[in-house]
Formats: structure tokens, sequence, C-alpha cells
């Protein structure tokens, strides 16, 4: 399905926070200009998070409430997001003083990418399927 242009730029966000995902993983291979120590990773993945992914998780936050009761299964999946996100924060928190950091790290990892594959695979097709033109109109004034 083809991705509506009211959710075009969380999608669009969504890229960078999988390659950072890609960069915590266990046995991650080298991304180039990107930290390879684990300290040097985790303190890039707490600068990102402050500085780009709590805003995307606010925003996803702010649309999900305009569209919450379009449909019974968008309002149960808006709610799993949000524990989502808040899971997502404590982990990203939780580096700071990690004292199995690698595998923290891992478990972020993990986290963020099965995150984004549900919204990306589920909650925005759902929110095409189910929203009126009138919700998606609010969702495309909200993000742009």
């Amino acid at each position: 399905m083809k991705r509506d242009e009211a959710l075009a730029p969380l999608s669009r966000d969504h890229h960078g926070s999988l390659i950072l995902a890609q960069l915590l993983k266990k046995d991650a291979p080298v991304y180039r200009e990107l930290p390879t120590e684990p300290w040097d990773k985790a303190k890039y993945a707490q600068e990102q998070f402050e500085a780009h992914i709590k805003a995307h998780f606010r925003k996803e936050e702010e649309m999900l409430e305009k569209v919450k009761g379009c449909h019974a299964a968008v309002t149960v999946l808006a709610d799993e997001i949000k524990n989502e996100h808040q899971q997502l924060a404590a982990l990203f928190s939780s580096l700071t003083n990690s004292t199995d950091l690698v595998n923290t790290m891992n478990e972020l990892a993990g986290t963020l990418q099965d995150h984004i594959r549900k919204e990306e695979r589920i909650l925005f097709p759902m929110l095409q399927q189910h929203c009126t033109t009138e919700q998606l109109q609010e969702i495309h004034e909200l993000l742009h």
C-alpha cells in the first residue's frame, strides 16, 4: 500500500531510527562516520533520542489522539504505541548507567526496530484504511 502523504513525514523519520537500531545491535558492522565503540554508540543514541526521536514520539502521540476513535483497532493500537514509546524512552535512558551496555543496546535496537515495523506495517496502513479524508487532512496539517 502506498503511504498517504499525510503520514509520509513520520515514515521518513523512521529511516534514521532504523539505521540507529542497526548501529546498536551486537556485532553491528561499521557505519561510515558513525561511532564504533560501545560508549560512543550509547552517547550517540542518547543524542539522537533527545534531538529527534523524542519529538517524533510526541508528534505520533498527538496524531494518535486526533484519530483514536476512528476504529476500535486503531484505539487499541494507539495505546500500544504509546506504551512502546515509554518503554523505548526508558531503554534510551538506561544506557547511561547500564552495567552490560552491549546487551542493553542490543535490546534497545530490537525493540526500536520492532516498534518501527509495527507502525509501518500495521498502524499506518490501518490509519489509511479507517481514517476519514478530514482526519488525514488534520494529520497532514499537524505534521507538515
